[in-house]
């Protein structure tokens, strides 16, 4: 994720390099965010934000969980 952007995008990939993933994300302006709220998203490959909505999706799909 490149560059800073205003909250107006509604879906976003992620890769593993992202992760633990919180919306906002540090690719966004933040004068007009939401509080920041961690997302699950290594289970399923996908999560979607409470407070805006944003959909995020893992890039290469869910992860297994290692110990």
């Amino acid at each position: 994720m490149a560059g800073k952007t205003v909250n107006r995008q509604r879906h976003i990939e992620v890769t593993a390099a992202d992760l633990p993933l919180h919306c906002p994300t540090p690719a966004m302006m933040l004068w007009d965010a939401h509080p920041r709220v961690f997302l699950p998203i290594e289970k399923t490959g996908e999560a979607l934000c409470p407070y805006c909505g944003t959909r995020y999706t893992l890039k290469g799909g869910a992860k297994a969980a290692g110990h």
